[in-house]
């Protein structure tokens, strides 16, 4: 294999939101897989696929249609926003024959949009199906910045929501043409940041999908992103730079100590809020050939308590006990904080990361939330309008996501049950999940989240539970937030059946 012709650290770069971009895509192949029942009777083309050259849309100019071996037709548009100069391009499937009478939006990962690889999985259910790149190809995040080294505000709106929505407009006017009618449901399935994604839809356009569902979304955006490079200031701080080992046996010792609060000892934490493990105890172990120091000690407390300013007070939310700190806290920092702090921040695409001092990092995270928020923020807890279209949302989130902070999804939600009118007004709409042990991705619950969402929108059955697929054919039930899962005392742990909903003791 020949060496990358790239820059060894945008070659990383690239590799890491590739990563991010498959992770995301690999969950969602896991959903929409179950044919349904089509919703118009006789749902064939009224025109050729040739023809959807011809279609005509505002800004959009349909640069190719194709046949696929999946039988689908293939769309590719060009959308712009006059008079920028930018380049959305959407990627839309229509099957040929088997319409089910709805279209999914699909979402990307990092900085990617999306990918026309999305479309597969919902091609064979029958759907028609959406993908865009919101405006730039590749992953990283060097659309931020234009030919002249200023922030490049068009292509930063088309990523963040302008794409998205574009993309959903553009397939819902295709499928009408090709079909004779309009899709009678639209769904939206993304995972990180297509689960950011699908709330951005429900924030800012609440009438394009009639049911969503978001996977560990990357909501916050303006927050969390750089709160990724926390656990290397605070590492470059106290100028000790904790080994592999050291990080993977501090979370070993913490589900260790706080796997059977629930009742149950399985290997997971059911509720990290409640553990409150400190790593002094392992301080004068050997761990991976060297000892483990009170500093070691310190360095992990501050990774799990999270960004503080310079007087102590609280910035954002630190990973969760049980979530793997090697991912953010290993000898490289993760490349998308990188990426956003170089383009997005200080607008220095050669910005090296060692010169990140706390100081410096509180500037810079309220740099962020001022001029970002109500951009990528995607954190708006009015979701009144989302409600009143009758849409239905249903958002996951792995308890030990070791790329995105869970805390920060409950907070999210937290703020919707506050701006909402409590859980007896919210749970008729909007439901979140968590789920134990899980890491970034879709945690095992594979089709529920979509079978779930479609069943609530067509059918009014509103999911009083969600089942998760761990190793060994495990299950386990997933309760709507605040309950969790309990064992009823007899049976085997590995069968949901065995668990019963409780509330949280205060």
């Amino acid at each position: 294999m020949s060496r990358p012709t790239l820059p060894l650290a945008r070659y990383r770069t690239g590799i890491a939101i590739l990563l991010a971009t498959l992770l995301a895509a690999g969950a969602r192949a896991q959903v929409a897989e179950t044919l349904l029942k089509p919703v118009f009777p006789d749902s064939v083309p009224v025109c050729s696929w040739e023809s959807l050259t011809n279609v005509a849309l505002p800004n959009t100019t349909i640069d190719s249609v194709v046949t696929n071996a999946d039988g689908s037709c293939r769309v590719t548009a060009t959308v712009t926003h006059p008079p920028t100069g930018d380049r959305v391009r959407i990627f839309i499937a229509l099957p040929m024959q088997g319409w089910n009478g709805r279209f999914e939006g699909t979402g990307g990962g990092g900085f990617s949009g999306g990918s026309s690889f999305g479309l597969r999985g919902p091609v064979r259910s029958g759907f028609a199906a959406g993908a865009t790149d919101t405006g730039h190809e590749g992953m990283n995040g060097s659309f931020g910045l234009d030919a002249n080294g200023r922030l490049n505000w068009q292509a930063i709106e088309d990523n963040a929501y302008l794409g998205i929505h574009d993309m959903t407009v553009v397939g819902k006017a295709l499928s009408k043409a090709f079909y004779g009618k309009a899709p009678r449901f639209a769904y939206f399935v993304g995972f990180s940041t297509g689960g950011r994604q699908g709330l951005m839809e429900a924030q800012r356009y609440p009438e394009d999908y009639d049911g969503i569902v978001s996977g560990c979304p990357a909501i916050n955006f303006h927050k969390f992103v750089l709160a990724e490079l926390w656990p290397q200031v605070v590492m470059a701080a106290s100028s000790n730079r904790v080994s592999t080992a050291k990080l993977r046996a501090a979370t070993a010792a913490a589900i260790t100590a706080c796997d059977a609060m629930d009742g149950v000892t399985d290997g997971l934490i059911e509720d990290p809020s409640r553990c409150t493990y400190d790593p002094k105890a392992l301080v004068g172990t050997e761990v991976g050939g060297s000892t483990f120091t009170e500093a070691d000690a310190d360095v992990i407390r501050k990774i799990w308590e999270g960004p503080r300013a310079q007087d102590g007070t609280f910035l954002w939310y630190g990973l969760s006990r049980g979530a793997d700190l090697s991912a953010l806290a290993g000898a490289r920092p993760f490349p998308i904080p990188l990426d956003w702090v170089r383009y997005f921040l200080v607008q220095d695409p050669n910005w090296d990361v060692s010169s990140l001092t706390p100081s410096e990092f509180e500037r810079l995270f309220r740099q962020a939330v001022e001029e970002y928020g109500a951009v990528f923020g995607t954190d708006n807890p009015d979701l009144s309008r989302f409600r009143d279209h009758g849409g239905k949302i249903i958002i996951t989130h792995g308890q030990a996501d070791q790329l995105i902070m869970t805390e920060g999804t409950i907070d999210y939600y937290q703020r919707v049950l506050q701006q909402m009118g409590g859980r007896e007004k919210v749970m008729p709409f909007a439901r979140l999940f968590l789920i134990p042990g899980a890491g970034h991705g879709n945690g095992g619950v594979g089709n529920g989240g979509i079978d779930a969402v479609i069943r609530w929108v067509e059918e009014g059955l509103a999911p009083d539970k969600l089942i998760n697929r761990g190793p060994k054919d495990r299950t386990r039930p997933l309760f709507p937030y605040p309950e969790l899962a309990k064992y009823k005392g007899s049976g085997s742990t590995d069968d949901a059946d065995n668990f019963v909903s409780t509330l949280p003791a205060n």
